[in-house]
């Protein structure tokens, strides 16, 4: 496995890859992106079999990237699109049209379903997301190992359900960055984070029972007043991790690392 930065994480299994949340052009949030976190390419060009898009956000959704990325019958598994009026949509608008031009074979996939290719099953499960657009969180069985991966979903009540079907888990890639958010399109503005604390993150792996976290969704944007980072982020949750049984794992953008029996 290997993160590629903020969300993005790719997987290697059988000589097949899995992308989730792959993305390469954020420019739509370039006015809060730290211009020195890297969003690293896939390992190669072309090959892989599935993505999986927690959300259709910018920073999590690339379809130009995934065209690159991906195999000529590749699939990409999706959440419902978002419904309302333009400004319900506008956070989605953007991946929904570029999905469509670049011709992605993409298939909507609800809350507790499951698919299977090559060597991988996916689940999909419930998340929260911070402004109301439609939000999975992922499981992927591979090679007898189990993932998780949250997006970038608020804390919420789904968890000991996620753990009575599918815990314990190998690795929970979370997010932590907890930001306090002033949008246009999202005003009046919220005072609460629209994204997990990093002590909600660990109560959320200690449900799990995760054996490790790998912090995701941190350190890329924080431009206040637009998009302010909880402060010290890592430290807390390492903090928060300390007294339970799930360990940390550190991973900068492009750091492979592999699970073995």
């Amino acid at each position: 496995m290997r993160r590629l930065g903020w969300a993005g994480v790719e997987i290697e299994c059988a000589g097949e890859t899995l992308l989730i949340d792959y993305v390469q052009d954020i420019s739509p949030l370039a006015v809060i992106r730290n211009p020195e976190e890297q969003f690293l390419a896939s390992s190669k060009t072309g090959v892989a079999s599935v993505a999986l898009l927690t959300h259709l956000h910018s920073d999590h959704a690339d379809p130009k990237a995934l065209s690159v990325a991906l195999s000529k019958d590749a699939i990409v598994f999706r959440p419902i699109e978002a419904r309302g009026s333009d400004a319900d949509m506008v956070l989605t608008k953007d991946a929904e049209i570029e999905l469509k031009k670049y011709e992605l074979r993409t298939e909507i996939v609800r809350e507790w379903e499951e698919r299977k290719v090559g060597p991988y099953r996916i689940f999909s499960v419930p998340a929260v997301d911070g402004f109301g657009d439609p939000q999975l969180s992922w499981i992927v069985e591979f090679g007898g190992f189990r993932i998780f991966h949250a997006g970038d979903t608020l804390y919420h009540g789904f968890w000991w359900k996620i753990f009575h079907r599918f815990g314990p888990f190998n690795i929970a890639f979370l997010p932590i960055n907890a930001p306090i958010v002033d949008f246009p399109s999202l005003r009046p503005m919220s005072p609460v984070e629209a994204v997990m604390t990093p002590e909600q993150a660990a109560a959320a792996a200690n449900i799990l029972r995760a054996d490790f976290v790998v912090p995701i969704h941190y350190g890329t944007m924080h431009q206040p007043p637009i998009y302010i980072e909880t402060p010290h982020a890592l430290e807390r949750l390492s903090a928060s991790l300390a007294d339970l049984d799930t360990g940390i794992m550190i991973k900068e953008p492009g750091d492979w690392f592999e699970l073995l029996k």
